[in-house]
C-alpha cells in the first residue's frame, strides 16, 4: 500500500500540446454548457483520447478547471493593466476598461459565473492584483486633481467590489446589452462623486 502511494506522489505529469487542447477544450465546454457539464467523459469523447492520455496530463478534472481559470482571469487582467495614456478623457477611459470587463464576463465565462467568482473571493493574490491596479488608477487621478481628496485605500477597495459584485449578477439576471447599459448609467454616477 505504502509503495503504492508513493507511485502515485511522485508521478510526473507530461505538459504538452495534449494538455493545451484538453484544457482549450474544457475552457470552451464550461464557457458554453455551463461547469456542470464538464467530466473526464465528456473531454475523453470529444478528443477522443483514452483515460490514460487524460491521467498521465492531470490527476483530476478539478487541476483542469483551475488552469482554466487561469486563463480567463489573464484575459481581465489584461484589459485592467491597459495604460493610461493621458489623451482620453480619465473617467471615459475607466468606464470603458470596467465595460470590458462586464463583456469580457458575458464572452468568456456566463456559465462559468460562479466557478470564477468564488475563486475570485478566497483568492487573495487575485484580490490584491485588482485593487492596487485600481489604486494606481485613483493615485493617478489624484496627482492630476481629477478627482477630490478621498482614501484611495477605501475607494479601490468599493470600487472593486461594486465592479465584480455587478458582474458576478448581471451575467446571470442581464443580456449583454442591457448589463451594458445600466452599468454605464450607473457608473457615471459613482464618478461624478469622487470628481473634482
Amino acid at each position: 500500500v505504502c509503495w503504492v502511494i508513493i507511485m502515485i506522489v511522485k508521478k510526473k505529469l507530461i505538459k504538452d500540446n495534449m494538455s493545451d487542447k484538453i484544457v482549450n477544450e474544457a475552457e470552451q465546454k464550461v464557457t458554453l454548457e455551463g461547469i456542470e457539464s464538464l467530466n473526464v467523459c465528456a473531454i475523453l469523447k470529444k478528443l477522443n483520447i483514452t483515460n490514460r492520455v487524460f491521467y498521465n496530463r492531470f490527476n483530476n478534472i478539478e487541476e483542469v478547471l483551475e488552469l482554466v481559470y487561469q486563463k480567463i482571469v489573464l484575459k481581465l487582467r489584461e484589459i485592467i493593466n491597459s495604460q493610461y495614456d493621458g489623451k482620453q478623457d480619465f473617467f471615459e477611459y475607466i468606464t470603458e476598461m470596467v465595460i470590458k470587463t462586464l463583456e469580457l464576463s458575458y464572452d468568456l465565462k456566463m456559465k462559468f459565473n460562479l466557478y470564477v467568482f468564488d475563486n475570485d473571493s478566497i483568492t487573495d493574490n487575485n484580490y490584491l492584483w485588482y485593487t492596487t491596479r485600481i489604486k494606481e488608477l485613483f493615485e493617478y487621478a489624484k496627482t492630476k486633481s481629477l478627482i477630490k481628496d478621498v482614501n484611495v485605500e477605501s475607494l479601490s477597495y468599493a470600487f472593486w467590489c461594486f465592479c465584480r459584485g455587478y458582474n458576478a449578477d448581471a451575467v446571470n439576471r442581464f443580456n449583454k446589452d442591457e448589463a451594458i447599459e445600466k452599468f454605464k448609467y450607473s457608473f457615471q454616477y459613482i464618478l461624478e462623486g469622487i470628481k473634482k
